[in-house]
């Protein structure tokens, strides 16, 4: 038997993934498929939100850190701007709870990255990551379709 909570999360979840979808497209996020599942407390870079792709399936967990721009390094044209680095996440990837994406890295189609990782470098498709700095333990995996429908419902 299944508990209450289940029954009201899985009538709830959409309509809070609708609100979060429309929330962040009004934000300036038009490049989040309206597919992924970004979850609560996910923190996306203000300067260049235009500059963040997620693609379709991909599951952004609580508390990740998705950064394009730098202030270290600065926009070799304007010194006064910091210099900005897109940010692409493929189809069918999943990102672990409190990790952090930095500016510039792609992240491949079904990709893992674990929880805490911090993600420094691109990631083949097909690879799971994790670490600091995030390294591939494991390549050639992809994520199926029942992964994917799960991680809709919640």
């Amino acid at each position: 038997m299944r508990s209450i909570r289940i029954h009201v999360l899985e009538i709830l979840g959409p309509v809070v993934q609708k609100l979060r979808q429309g929330v962040l497209h009004f934000l300036g996020y038009k490049n989040i498929s309206k597919d992924a599942v970004i979850e609560r407390g996910v923190r996306l870079d203000r300067v260049y939100p235009e500059h963040i792709y997620i693609g379709a399936g991909t599951l952004v967990a609580g508390n990740v850190t998705i950064l394009c721009h730098e202030h270290v390094y600065r926009d070799p044209v304007d010194q006064q701007l910091p210099l900005l680095k897109k940010v692409n996440i493929g189809k069918r990837c999943f990102i672990g709870v409190s990790a952090v994406i930095l500016p510039g890295v792609t992240i491949g189609d079904d990709c893992i990255i674990g929880a805490g990782s911090i993600v420094t470098k691109d990631i083949a498709s097909g690879s799971l990551a994790v670490g600091v700095p995030a390294h591939v333990i494991r390549s050639n995996i992809r994520l199926n379709d029942r992964a994917i429908e799960a991680s809709h419902q919640y």
